[in-house]
């Protein structure tokens, strides 16, 4: 009599009579071992910035601790605070209003108020430097109405300085915590609130004891991306002369040509990295919010009229206006006053470069994100799981310090290649990988894994267990029902993963800018090359494109949130 084994749903390949279940524990324990080497991948350029900034070498850092460090630490610190301040402000009140409340221009500000999340910090801040610094139309105007002369006659707020990096980032950075926000507060139970209100609380109490609390994780989360963005911002501290740890790590390797001072710098970097996400996860450490109900009603509508409704209308609209309305107007107008089809062409060249490297980076961060979720899904464990948080942690940490640590790592890499080829050989390779295409696709593979593996696994998330076994009984593999399964069931999740993945390497500039190759221009290194340089109207046509590409997302997500509370049609 042959005994039939017994077929487990997590096994890779079907029990058949002959057949070795150890094929299926082969399937399972491919599956770990790649996502072992993709884990251990995205961490080699944090580990070798780490072991770079303790190898003995030039004795700088005495130099930079006596000198520079404080005040990289002070204005880093500045900067962070404000920027965290301005984005909860805006963020949270936004979501506020227009979920739990109705006002004029309401159904337009729903998805308006995300717009600003496509212009990148860099170009609101060039763009708004040329109107309000001292030769701009905003100055020349006042003098021109009040008879001033010159600076002596007048006060004005300096742009370039701390308080105006922290304005450009808070106006391109406040949607992170409004996403959130609004979505926390579409899932809230409406009886809670009811509850409250039954007490004797109004609005404003009931927002402030209730609601807020319930969605502070949301809020923490999208303040804490926004702090990690502040803290991977070059083009705006470097244009305005702010000396944060990013602008330093590049003027310490670039300037002094001394890679174990960026490593120093790095090292300390990552501190605050780490100090970031560790504060944000104890400060969830033993709380849970769980919905009571399973039934959703309609939420609370607030009617806001008169000076009420024009106050909310006024604050949204400013908000926008001053996020995207007005930067995109002023380039738009310097990319007609200053087209030049020779330019033009140029600029269409890095426009390809720029779409060449996002596609791949975005394709592969999708494929990585499908063998990492898809490890978890059909293996499991508290391994696997870390090991999937582990090589997403790339997105916590700012891209001038995973360029370090990339260079470093490809360096040493093509270094032993030439060493072996020139001892077994007699050939030298030269640099394979240091300087090439293939850095900055590794860089921003690492950086941005995160925002693609979230995608998938919600959408992996979304498909019940049951089809698994199901596929397997009928003699499909792992591999077979992840093709012909879950692929064509989470289409879109992979389309957004993809697409949020390609957006953001199509703004990334501090990681661009280090790892590049010699004489290689994306669109973002363009602009910021010329914006430098005083040329805003040159570079006005390449800036228009990166935003009109970073549009595509916001639609996306503005979808994806008004959608977010069941059998309620917002």
């Amino acid at each position: 009599m042959t005994t039939q084994p017994v077929l487990n749903p997590s096994d890779g390949l079907p029990g058949k009579p002959g057949t070795r279940r150890g094929n299926g524990a082969f399937w399972r324990d491919g599956w770990t071992y790649g996502a072992l080497a993709i884990a251990g991948l995205a961490a080699l350029p944090i580990l070798a910035v780490i072991f770079i900034a303790f190898t003995p070498g030039d004795d700088i850092w005495s130099h930079l601790a006596t000198t520079v460090l404080p005040g990289y630490i002070i204005t880093t610190l500045q900067l962070m605070a404000g920027v965290g301040a301005g984005t909860l402000l805006i963020g949270v009140s936004a979501a506020w209003l227009i979920t739990m409340c109705r006002f004029p221009g309401r159904r337009l500000f729903e998805w308006a108020m995300l717009l600003p999340m496509a212009m990148p910090a860099y170009v609101i801040a060039y763009v708004y430097t040329d109107i309000l610094e001292f030769a701009g139309p905003v100055q020349e105007m006042l003098r021109d109405t009040f008879g001033w002369n010159n600076r002596r006659d007048y006060w004005f707020p300096e742009i370039r300085s701390t308080g105006g990096a922290m304005a450009m980032l808070t106006l391109v950075l406040y949607p992170y915590v409004y996403l959130l926000a609004r979505a926390a507060f579409l899932e809230q139970s409406v009886g809670v609130l009811e509850a409250s209100r039954s007490l004797g609380r109004g609005p404003w109490r009931s927002f402030f004891t209730v609601a807020l609390p319930l969605a502070r994780p949301g809020i923490v989360i999208g303040v804490s991306f926004a702090l990690m963005e502040t803290l991977n911002d070059f083009g705006t501290v470097d244009f305005f002369a702010v000396n944060t740890f990013t602008q330093g790590i590049f003027d310490v390797w670039m300037n002094m040509n001394n890679i174990a001072g960026a490593a120093q710098l790095a090292s300390v970097l990552l501190l605050f990295v780490a100090v970031l996400v560790l504060s944000e996860r104890y400060a969830r450490r033993r709380q849970r919010f769980h919905h009571t109900t399973s039934k959703y009603q309609p939420l609370p509508a607030y009617h806001l009229g008169g000076v009420r409704g024009g106050l909310a209308t006024a604050f949204c609209a400013v908000t926008v206006l001053l996020g995207f309305g007005l930067p995109t107007i002023v380039l738009l107008a310097y990319a007609r006053q200053y087209f030049d089809p020779v330019l033009a062409r140029e600029i269409l060249g890095h426009a390809v470069n720029s779409v060449q490297l996002a596609a791949l980076a975005g394709f592969l961060a999708m494929v990585v994100a499908i063998i990492l979720a898809y490890s978890v899904r059909i293996k499991g464990g508290r391994l696997l799981t870390a090991i999937s948080r582990m090589a997403a942690f790339g997105y916590a940490v700012p891209g001038a310090v995973l360029a370090v640590g990339v260079m470093v790592v490809l360096g040493q890499f093509d270094n032993r290649l030439d060493g072996f080829m020139r001892d077994s050989f007699g050939i030298s390779t030269g640099l394979l990988f240091s300087g090439t295409i293939a850095a900055v696709t590794f860089g921003y593979l690492v950086r941005f894994l995160a925002l693609s593996l979230g995608t998938v696994e919600a959408g992996l998330g979304k498909i019940t267990p049951s089809m698994d076994g199901a596929a397997r009984s009928l003699g499909r593999g792992a591999l077979g029902t992840m093709y012909r399964i879950h692929l064509p069931l989470m289409r879109g999740s992979v389309l957004t993963a993809v697409l949020l993945v390609f957006v953001d390497c199509m703004k990334e500039l501090p990681m661009t800018i280090i790892l590049r190759p010699f004489n290689f221009q994306t669109l973002a290194t363009f602009v910021h090359q010329y914006a430098s340089d005083e040329q805003l109207g040159e570079a006005a046509l390449a800036a228009l494109s990166i935003v009109m590409v970073g549009i595509l997302p916001v639609i996306l997500l503005s979808l994806v949130i008004a959608k977010s509370r069941p059998g309620e049609d917002l």
